[in-house]
C-alpha cells in the first residue's frame, strides 16, 4: 500500500493535471501537411547521406530509451553517443556500436570533451520533485540541462532538441512548470543554429520506474474520450517519432516550439520511413 508521501505526490500530480486542462495550447503548432508526410521518406534518406553524429542525454529514462531505440531502427545517424552518469548495458546486437560517455554532472566542465563533435543533441534529462526533492529537481532539470547545453554549444552542436513539458512557463507558480520554462529560455539565449523544444502533455507509457502520481494521472486520462485526452496526453512513441521526423525537416527558424498537438500530428507521420 502506498504511504502518505506517495499518496500526497499522486494527489499533487492529479491537481496539476486538472489545472493544465484549463490552459489553452500555447499555439496551434504546425503539423505536417499531406505533402510533408509524403516527402518525409526522401528527407530521411537525404539526412542519412549527411553522416551526422548525435548525442542523447538521459538515455536511461523512458523517453531517452525510446528515442535511442527509434534512432537505431531508423538508422539516421552515423554515430550515436550516450552521455550519462553511468554506463548502460545493452544485450541486443543493434546497440553494439553505440558510444557511451560517463560523466559527473556535478563537475561537467571536466567532461567537455564528451560534448564535442556532435551535430545534433537530444536532451531527455529530468527527474521529479518526489524523487529528488525540490533542490535536487532544480539541479537536474535546470542546472544540469543548461550546463550540458552550454558545453554542447561550445563543442559544435548545431541543432539542440529539448524535451520540456506542456504548460512550461517561467512565471508559473508551480515549481515544475516554472523550472521547465526557465531552462527553455536560458538555452534559447545560447543561440544554437537550430533549437527545438517539445512540450508533450502526460506521457502515456509503462514506466520501469515507479511514479504513483503519474500512474494515477495516466489512469485518469485513460478514462476520458480519446479526442479529449489527446489534447492533454500523448503516447511516448509518438513523441520520439515527432522528434526524429522534425530533425530531418529543413527549417529556417532558429527556435521552434512544438506543443502537444503538433507533436501528435508530426509523430503520426511515420509510415514507411524505416530503411
Amino acid at each position: 500500500m502506498a504511504g502518505p508521501a506517495a499518496l500526497s505526490a499522486a494527489a499533487a500530480a492529479l491537481v496539476a493535471a486538472l489545472l493544465l486542462l484549463r490552459r489553452e495550447e500555447q499555439g496551434p503548432g504546425a503539423g505536417p501537411s499531406m505533402a510533408e508526410t509524403e516527402a518525409l521518406s526522401k528527407l530521411r534518406e537525404d539526412f542519412r547521406m549527411q553522416n551526422k553524429s548525435v548525442f542523447i542525454l538521459g538515455a536511461s529514462g523512458e523517453t531517452g530509451r525510446a528515442l535511442l531505440k527509434e534512432i537505431l531502427e531508423q538508422g539516421l545517424f552515423s554515430k550515436v553517443t550516450l552521455i550519462g552518469r553511468r554506463k548502460l548495458t545493452f544485450n541486443e546486437e543493434a546497440y553494439k556500436n553505440v558510444n557511451q560517455e560517463v560523466v559527473d554532472f556535478e563537475k561537467l566542465e571536466d567532461y567537455a570533451s564528451a560534448f564535442q563533435g556532435h551535430d545534433v543533441g537530444f536532451c531527455c534529462l529530468g527527474t521529479t520533485r518526489a524523487k529528488a526533492g525540490a533542490e535536487g529537481f532544480v539541479r537536474v532539470d535546470r542546472d544540469y540541462v543548461l550546463k550540458s547545453a552550454e558545453l554542447a554549444k561550445a563543442g559544435g552542436c548545431k541543432h539542440f532538441n529539448l524535451v520540456s513539458s506542456k504548460g512550461a512557463d517561467k512565471s508559473s507558480n508551480f515549481l515544475y512548470l516554472q523550472v521547465k520554462g526557465e531552462v527553455e529560455a536560458k538555452i534559447e539565449e545560447l543561440k544554437f543554429d537550430r533549437y527545438s523544444v517539445f512540450r508533450p502533455g502526460v506521457l502515456l507509457c509503462d514506466r520501469q520506474e515507479s511514479r504513483p502520481g503519474e500512474w494515477l494521472v495516466r489512469k485518469f486520462f485513460g478514462s476520458l474520450p480519446e479526442s479529449w485526452a489527446s489534447g492533454q496526453s500523448v503516447p511516448l512513441v509518438t513523441v520520439v517519432r515527432a522528434m526524429l521526423n522534425n530533425v530531418v525537416r529543413p527549417s529556417d527558424k532558429q527556435m521552434e516550439l512544438l506543443e502537444n498537438k503538433a507533436i501528435h500530428d508530426l509523430g503520426k507521420a511515420h509510415g514507411s520511413l524505416k530503411p
